[in-house]
């Protein structure tokens, strides 16, 4: 059984949970928040019996063996290296960190310590994100990635009138593309390595996020196009188009529906089943590596996670963008 220690009380940290209970030797342990009321009301909800208030003293704690991180970008790095100098197994929310030095930092202590270091990104770890890989070579040559998540925030109403919450303050190193563009660029680096050109633009809010932003990838023989945004909305699908057909992903985070559209006119689905909630396949990969004594996932590698770290702090030089957390 691996006890879990929790960092973050907020809705994902909840949807993790729910999506958790079908997994055997998952056991949540002990949770963290900065308050004791918030604390208390979490675990009376859960069913915990461990509270910590305050981090040190839970990274020295010999009641969990690992934590799941679901605070604020800018947390990340400074949590996770707590925990892996400690010896514990560390799931960490995407984006990993706010650039990649901090990732940099990350892996090198999970190597350190030997320690398993994850990040939480569900949908290349999804059932039909597999299919994808295993059904790609028959479009024939890949010569264009094309991904699309743009979906209207409902936190953007508050800032319009004048409510600047988390998910649009540069403090946290959030905005468009870390919680949406991440989605679009890990797949990509995961099926086809690291580009050698990028291009980006983006509009940058008066907070100093990003509300949205488009990126033009080179590689030797295809290219690439995300569009993200956290102002619009977007039913766009995904698609990876080869000379042979092209295969359309309906959402690129989650990969509900993959079909083949060959160039004769014929569609293949090559949809498989997903019986359980999307973030299940995410905790069990990072539960199965911990039983298996393994310290590293072999689809969100250290190399995919640094990787996209690298390929967001060129875009967001592109765009002129920016966090506080970039000078530490």
């Amino acid at each position: 059984m691996i006890r879990i220690g929790i960092v973050g009380t907020n809705w994902i940290t909840e949807r993790l949970l729910e999506a958790a209970k079908e997994i055997e030797n998952f056991k949540l342990a002990a949770v963290y928040s900065r308050t004791l009321e918030r604390a208390e009301e979490f675990a009376s909800q859960y069913g915990i019996t461990k509270i910590f208030t305050d981090l040190e003293e839970m990274a020295v704690s010999d009641e969990i063996d690992a934590v799941y991180i679901a605070t604020p970008n800018s947390f990340h790095a400074d949590q996770a290296v707590l925990f892996l100098k400690n010896s514990k197994h560390v799931l960490c929310e995407k984006p990993m960190a706010a650039n990649a030095a901090e990732a940099a930092k990350m892996i090198q202590e999970a190597k350190d310590h030997n320690v398993l270091l994850m990040e939480a990104m569900k949908s290349t770890l999804l059932p039909n994100f597999k299919a994808i890989q295993n059904n790609l070579h028959k479009i024939g040559p890949i010569r264009r990635y094309f991904a699309s998540y743009c979906q209207y925030s409902s936190r953007y109403d508050a800032y319009k009138k004048g409510t600047v919450l988390n998910a649009f303050n540069p403090n946290f190193a959030n905005g468009s593309l870390m919680d949406l563009g991440t989605y679009c660029l890990y797949p990509l680096i995961l099926l086809f390595g690291e580009p050698k050109e990028i291009k980006a633009t983006g509009l940058i809010l008066d907070s100093g996020i990003d509300g949205e932003g488009s990126v033009l990838l080179k590689y030797d023989d295809k290219d690439a196009v995300i569009i993200y945004s956290k102002i619009t909305n977007s039913t766009l699908p995904s698609e990876i188009q080869g000379e042979k057909g092209i295969m359309v992903i309906d959402k690129i985070h989650s990969a509900e529906k993959v079909d083949i559209h060959y160039n004769d006119g014929t569609v293949e689905s090559v949809t498989v089943e997903q019986p359980q909630p999307a973030m299940y396949y995410e905790v069990k990969e990072f539960i199965d590596l911990i039983s298996q004594k393994k310290t590293e996932s072999l689809v969100n590698s250290f190399e995919n996670s640094y990787t996209t770290m690298c390929v967001m702090d060129k875009v967001r030089q592109e765009i002129g963008l920016s966090y506080p957390s970039d000078s530490k």
